[in-house]
């Protein structure tokens, strides 16, 4: 695949109860406004809401698994919580190439939004696999 500036990717996902109780569990991060309705009935929130960086691991998920896809390798990620994110939303993740270093190495715009609203706006950068002719990722590039 040729990378492009300006080329989207979208995926969305819906964010479930399994999915929080999973997080806390491997991330130890049992925080009851997560967890707790009725501990979070009585925040600003209202409702349990999903860990920021669940939503962090799907970006690193879309990276990973579907664009730029295997054999890429994730280096740095900055993100900004905009508003809560609420158990069984769908959450839509955009990937969008908005610079390509003479590396190759992209950065991307990786925003989330529900129901067209801004939940997270964030920048990734990795170093994208190189398919050869037979769609074989063949990652040889170096860090350094």
């Amino acid at each position: 695949m040729k990378y492009e500036v300006g080329f989207v990717f979208k995926k969305s996902f819906e964010i479930t109860d399994e999915m929080v109780v999973g997080f806390a569990q491997v991330s130890q991060d049992r925080n009851p406004v997560h967890l707790d309705q009725e501990y979070a009935s009585n925040t600003i929130f209202k409702n349990r809401i999903a860990h920021g960086m669940l939503l962090g691991g799907l970006i690193s998920s879309i990276l990973g698994n579907d664009f730029p896809g295997n054999g890429t390798i994730y280096l740095n990620q900055n993100l900004s919580f905009k508003k809560p994110v609420f158990l069984d939303a769908i959450v839509d993740f955009v990937v969008e190439i908005i610079e390509i270093n003479p590396k190759g190495w992209l950065t991307l715009q990786t925003n989330c939004f529900t129901d067209g609203v801004m939940v997270i706006e964030g920048t990734a950068l990795v170093i994208p696999p190189k398919y050869n002719d037979y769609g074989k990722y063949e990652n040889t590039q170096t860090i350094l």
